[in-house]
């Protein structure tokens, strides 16, 4: 397993990571990008602050990176800074099939992404991210799967994943949706010649939505790494956005919100990576001071008060507008 060599890490950051669907294309979900990102949002500027991102990330013990072929040319940008800094032989490269980027570097366009998790799909996917990363390529997974994707059935992609794996690249998947911990079981389940497939699961949860912890803790102890996505919410527990007691107890331990988010996720003990999605160098200082924070019974107790029923925040999430 390639975050083993987390483990072996000693700095408090190393179990954070930087995940790059925020600077890999001109558009996301998260409020105030016009503010974060750069005027001119061309190539060239996002392939520069996605390196600037990743040196002042690396310089700060963060060791997880995490891309997507739908992230625009997030892997692209990666690939290039990876390919100009070859001593970088420490971190662990993830990536994602299963939807298509299909923006064409429009902030405004009609559809961003497609998803598909036919076999089809994958090679076509797997052949691309290969081209760019090559032997980098630690994680490959399975892009948002849901309970009713029909990659949980198909035994032919599954036997090609097994051989993935058998090459040294381990397979995962993600989810997303307020059926997350159905999908994290399904998978758990799925074996190929009597061994689990999938040695990863990335998954939302945060101060908002905790659905996903008992289905993820489960994984855990089935031997799984969790990686959680979205522990701010898309920015609604950041900044300005975030609700009253999380910037309270950010100011009682002079931190930001973000800070606060990142840490309630990083106190869950089947917590293995946690990932950052930081588009300016002063957020990703901000995120990773997320380790000093103490949350306490008392801190905790004040942050479970604003856990939305699942449906509720998926709606609001489903309702966020690109920019």
């Amino acid at each position: 397993m390639p975050f083993a060599r987390l483990n072996r890490a000693t700095t408090p950051t190393s179990h954070i990571g930087l995940g790059l669907a925020a600077v890999g294309r001109p558009g996301y979900i998260t409020p105030h990008r016009d503010r974060d990102l750069p005027g001119d949002r061309g190539v060239d500027a996002l392939r520069a602050r996605t390196h600037e991102l990743l040196d002042a990330a690396y310089a700060q013990g963060v060791r997880y990176f995490d891309a997507a072929r739908s992230y625009g040319r997030a892997e692209e940008f990666l690939a290039e800074w990876l390919t100009a800094r070859p001593d970088v032989t420490d971190v662990v490269i993830g990536s994602k099939w299963g939807y298509t980027y299909t923006g064409d570097w429009h902030v405004d366009a009609e559809t961003h992404e497609v998803k598909d998790h036919g076999q089809a799909t994958f090679e076509r996917q797997y052949a691309e991210t290969a081209e760019l990363l090559g032997d980098r390529l630690d994680l490959y997974q399975i892009h948002s799967l849901t309970a009713d994707s029909p990659a949980l059935s198909d035994k032919d992609l599954h036997a090609r994943l097994a051989e993935l794996a058998a090459g040294g690249t381990t397979v995962g998947f993600s989810t997303s949706g307020p059926g997350q911990s159905d999908a994290v079981r399904a998978a758990v389940a799925v074996t190929v010649d009597g061994e689990p497939l999938f040695r990863t699961v990335q998954a939302t949860y945060n101060a908002l939505d905790t659905s996903a912890g008992a289905a993820l803790a489960e994984a855990h102890d089935a031997g799984l790494t969790v990686i959680v996505k979205e522990a701010m919410a898309n920015g609604r527990l950041a900044g300005t956005e975030a609700p009253a007691v999380v910037r309270e107890i950010g100011a009682e331990a002079g931190l930001d919100a973000d800070a606060v988010a990142l840490a309630l996720v990083l106190h869950q003990p089947w917590a293995g990576v946690v990932l950052s999605g930081a588009v300016t160098v002063a957020q990703l200082a901000a995120n990773l001071h997320a380790p000093l924070l103490d949350l306490d019974p008392e801190r905790l107790d004040r942050l479970s008060a604003l856990v939305e029923e699942p449906e509720a925040y998926w709606r609001h999430r489903a309702s966020l507008p690109w920019s």
